[in-house]
């Protein structure tokens, strides 16, 4: 569908990537991985033609269409959700307005007879089908789910888009170029304003299009149920992996050990080389083979090694006073606003060394309830912070509250303490702020670079309630693991917002759903609280379109297993069998529900057209046109065939429904 073929893209003595050829085809789903200034974001620029190579070509066929989502877009502020999100359909708005027109003609026209009216007839009828085909009588509904599954409510299409934030705007965008369904869809960062489930609607979104997708994200969960195939911008190359995200970890792992093997062997081999010509250089009688080694020393090429992964780096928090038993207990607490109540009636307590998650749609009230746990905003009922308990807030405008006069190792140097001193360059290095990086002053920092290194400052300040208001927002996977891994080891309490489930995935103990005006709170891990909620879903009747969960263990089989092989196998081969075993019905459950769809559909198509027949028919100027009793005889036929197609279908899929 695109070929690319010796890439090359220099911004400096340097090049950010070279000789980089690969194909993208039909149906791909490819995350484009590597470092952060890798060249991620250019080459999805170079794809779509915003920029262009200092070498190299990129080949797009004419008739293939391409959706680009920026992180970063200028946006428009002059309509509502729903004027703005029709701008996708404005090829289909266009054929509208030409039927329309042609219909006031014939409306208006008398000359029944005549060769043009005729010709306009067959006109308006071509136009007609075009726009049926095109999904024209849709195209509303689809805009409505589409909204809807990126969290908009339907009192939301009337507003105008300048009331929204810039992350609710972007999902505008986000909605606009899906509805457009291109050939391609190039998505940078899709995740960075979207709760759980609308991540999850897009997932299945993106799993069902017809469309090729490549997507940056550091959004590990995310990639991994997306992608089948992993392009790695790595040392100036692109190697392609023609796996998904997870496989193309170990892969990578088993490739830098080669590297490392082969790096080793050839440095023992200059070595030699070196050694040999330092003995012989002054002899005359090996006086040829030094200048033959000396030649094959300036010949061999260094072998590079991939970048280091970080993720190893372990960081632990630094000793805390022990606080009370119950650090945050919530009352009957209540916040609103003029016209518009955040939530009510909240009972929770948070015991000592618990690790919890606030979850639930954008707007719900976390970082609301954060606010006040932490004293920022008033609010009703009470709300209890125990004794001796030290709070280490993260939110994004702690990032302004950085001294700018002091360079980034500076401002880690003066909260550091006792051995961590000696790792500080390697804890910057963890966060991106390896080499020369670390001598920048904070004052010429980036948005997010600043949030990363107040994160870094948090990590290392003596404090027992660690609250953190999306703290992965800024980090690459490897950050994401530091992090995760030190508020594993943090022997004191943790509350986290955050919509990355991988990140939450086996560091949290307990979930707080915030939506409606409640908090409920779920008892187990995030995997936990999305099967279940999953499950009190369909109960209701409401169809959860997608489902990602992790294996489940059920209890029979964990109590059968002993404490060795626990550590070893979370899971046993059994339920990890059932799981797969599901996991295919619910496969086949959607391709039959999808294909019962895809009949329906046509069986609508041909009616609409049945209809029109029998109203040119009804005509008597139509009477003996052989052309449509031949149609209307042919699509009658096509059309019962297709109804006992669509009887046997349908059985098919409930007979699959009701095996689950």
């Amino acid at each position: 569908m695109i070929s690319v073929e010796g890439l090359k893209v220099e911004f400096g003595v340097k090049p950010l990537f070279s000789d980089a050829s690969f194909v993208i085809n039909e149906r791909d789903r490819i995350a484009l991985v590597g470092k952060n200034g890798a060249g991620k974001s250019t080459m999805l620029k170079i794809l779509c033609g915003q920029e262009h190579p200092t070498a190299g070509s990129v080949n797009v066929p004419v008739d293939t269409t391409i959706g680009y989502l920026p992180q970063v877009m200028i946006l428009q502020d002059d309509t509502t959700v729903r004027e703005e999100a029709q701008k996708a359909f404005a090829d289909i708005q266009k054929v509208k307005d030409r039927i329309n027109r042609m219909e006031q003609q014939l409306n208006e026209r008398t000359d029944y007879d005549s060769p043009e009216y005729m010709a306009l007839v067959e006109k308006f009828t071509n136009e007609h089908e075009r726009y049926l085909l095109m999904g024209a009588e849709g195209y509303e509904a689809e805009i409505e789910r589409t909204l809807a599954g990126l969290g908009f409510l339907r009192s939301d299409l009337e507003r105008p888009t300048s009331e929204f934030s810039g992350g609710w705007r972007m999902r505008i965008e986000l909605a606009k170029i899906l509805l457009r369904r291109p050939d391609v869809l190039l998505l940078d960062e899709p995740t960075n304003h979207l709760d759980i489930e609308s991540i999850q609607w897009l997932e299945q979104f993106l799993a069902q299009s017809s469309s090729a997708v490549v997507l940056v994200s550091h959004d590990r969960a995310f990639i991994n149920n997306v992608s089948n195939r992993t392009l790695e911008i790595s040392c100036g190359r692109v190697i392609d992996y023609r796996v998904k995200y997870d496989e193309y970890v170990t892969l990578r792992r088993e490739r830098r050990e080669q590297q490392i093997r082969a790096y080793e062997n050839q440095q023992k081999e200059m070595a030699d080389i070196r050694e040999f010509v330092e003995r012989f250089r002054y002899k005359p009688t090996k006086a040829v083979q030094v200048q033959q080694r000396l030649r094959q020393l300036e010949k061999m090429v260094p072998i590079e090694i991939d970048e280091v992964d970080n993720s190893a780096l372990h960081l632990k928090f630094p000793p805390c006073l022990r606080s009370g038993d119950y650090p945050v207990i919530c009352d009957e607490v209540e916040k609103e606003y003029p016209g518009n109540l955040v939530f009510s009636h909240v009972n929770l307590t948070i015991k000592r060394g618990e690790k919890v998650a606030f979850v639930g749609k954008n707007g719900e009230g976390k970082s609301t309830l954060v606010k006040c746990i932490m004293g920022e905003i008033p609010f009703k009922g009470n709300l209890k912070i125990g004794h001796n308990v030290q709070i280490g807030y993260f939110a994004q405008n702690q990032a302004q509250l950085l001294d700018e006069s002091l360079t980034v190792f500076q401002t880690i140097d003066n909260v550091a303490k006792g051995d961590i001193r000696l790792k500080i360059n390697d804890i910057l290095g963890a966060f991106m702020f390896g080499g020369e990086a670390s001598d920048k002053y904070v004052k010429v920092l980036s948005g997010g670079e600043r949030s990363r290194l107040a994160m870094i400052r948090l990590l290392l300040e003596p404090v027992n309630l660690l609250i953190l208001d999306e703290p992965t927002n800024h980090l690459d996977m490897p950050s994401k693991d530091v992090l995760k891994e030190a508020i594993k080891a943090f022997d004191g309490t943790a509350i986290i917002v955050s919509h990355d489930r991988e990140f939450l995935d086996g560091l949290v103990t307990k979930v707080y759903e915030f939506g409606g005006g409640h908090v409920v709170e779920h008892i187990g891990g995030i995997y936990d609280f999305l099967r279940d909620r999953s499950e009190k879903l369909e109960l209701r009747g409401e169809r959860m379109e997608f489902k990602n969960e992790k294996p489940i263990v059920d209890t029979e089989t964990k109590s059968n297993t002993t404490p060795d092989q626990a550590n070893h196998s979370p899971q046993s081969a059994s339920p990890k069998q059932d799981y797969a075993a599901h996991k295919e019905q619910q496969k086949q459950l959607r391709k039959a529900e999808r294909t019962v769809e895809e009949s329906e559909k046509k069986i609508s198509k041909m009616e609409t057209r049945l209809k029109e027949l029998d109203a040119l028919l009804c005509d008597p100027k139509n009477a003996c046109d052989m052309t449509l009793v031949t149609e209307y005889t042919d699509i009658k036929k096509a059309l019962d065939e297709e109804v006992e197609r669509w009887e046997s279908l349908s059985e098919e899929f409930e007979a699959i429904k009701s095996t689950l």
